[in-house]
């Protein structure tokens, strides 16, 4: 029986293959159906029609950085809640996150934060 229950897909795109499938990996025993995506472009096809619950976007992605994702998805209104991941947090970043409405969490993904922001946005939307 899953912990959580069940909704649409949660969407990952990292483009780090181990840490993509250990966040699958994770989620998939949170109860979570899990879609991973290597690049921007790729997630950004599939959101189109997924009926995702949460998108995990990592800021570092080789086609284009994780907010200009969102900010891409948002102008094509797809609402679905985001959570950005990354490594460095300067200032600017979390003033644009904020104005897009992402919650952002650092890397490295140690603690249960990443875990307890996509069970919020999902319980939220």
């Amino acid at each position: 029986m899953p912990a959580r229950p069940i909704t649409g897909p949660v969407l990952i795109v990292e483009d780090d293959g181990d840490v993509l499938n250990a966040l699958r990996f994770a989620l998939e025993i949170e109860g979570y159906d899990v879609q991973i995506f290597s690049t921007a472009a790729a997630l950004a096809h599939a959101a189109r029609d997924s009926g995702a619950a949460c998108l995990i976007v990592d800021q570092g992605l080789p086609d284009e950085t994780g907010l200009e994702l969102i900010a891409r998805l948002r102008r094509r209104d797809i609402t679905t809640p985001a959570v950005l991941i990354t490594t460095n947090l300067p200032l600017a970043l979390q003033a644009q996150a904020a104005a897009l409405a992402v919650p952002v969490v650092e890397k490295p993904l140690l603690s249960n934060a990443l875990f307890a922001t996509v069970r919020s946005l999902i319980d939220q939307a």
